[in-house]
């Protein structure tokens, strides 16, 4: 895969390779083509490696055993950076490392798929950070946000799009969807806004009063 390199630093999104389920190479290409800098977590490295891909940053917890001489040689420069604090995920540390070094967007894959507890994790937490940095998750499936502010997008009619509060969410008024909310409450487990979808070509729109919401475009 062909190296990333190709806009300014800080123009575009960073990139956040996680540890979850493997994405499609077409999308992976997709978002590295725009990426000025990849950040890669701890045992992905491996899967990494095998795809060729140029790596800016590799950062974990190590606790396994690696070669990182021979890693660092195939992949000169690399900055290798050792985070051992057990308080925060691998993501959190680098969503951290990125808002301290100035990046305003980051984009992250493979967080989703393989162990449940850290898909729901990687998934929820990205709330915490939308008034620090613009992130976006991806997989073959999905690409999920939170919501900032108010939210506007066309959309061609049928798109599947999900609302997905983060505890409780207050105030929500929605336009252009199949089932809108006006001043609606959501609730984690008790009422969700999953598998609405744009009622015709043309602008969502989703805002909300209180509390945090994840917006997901969905696919099969």
């Amino acid at each position: 895969m062909s190296s990333h390199h190709i806009v300014k630093e800080k123009q575009e999104p960073a990139l956040i390779i996680a540890n979850g389920e493997s994405c499609s190479e077409e999308l992976l290409g997709q978002l590295l083509e725009w990426s000025p800098f990849v950040v890669v977590l701890d045992k992905a490295i491996h899967r990494v490696l095998e795809l060729g891909i140029k790596v800016d940053l590799w950062m974990g917890d190590f606790d396994e055993a690696f070669d990182f001489d021979s890693i660092q040689a195939q992949q000169q420069p690399l900055e290798i950076m050792n985070t051992p604090d057990q308080e925060n995920t691998d993501l959190e540390k680098a969503i951290d490392l990125l808002i301290q070094r100035g990046f305003p967007a980051a984009n992250i894959v493979w967080a989703t798929g393989r162990r449940a507890d850290h898909a729901i994790t990687n998934m929820t937490n990205i709330v915490r950070y939308k008034e620090q940095i613009k992130l976006v998750m991806f997989d073959d499936y999905s690409k999920i946000f939170p919501l900032t502010g108010k939210f506007e997008k066309w959309y061609v009619a049928g798109t599947p799009i999900s609302l997905i509060p983060i505890g409780t969410v207050d105030g929500i008024s929605t336009s252009g969807l199949k089932y809108n909310l006006d001043n609606g409450t959501l609730i984690l487990g008790y009422r969700s806004g999953n598998s609405n979808e744009a009622s015709r070509d043309g602008f969502v729109t989703v805002e909300a009063s209180n509390g945090d919401l994840l917006i997901m475009e969905c696919w099969d």
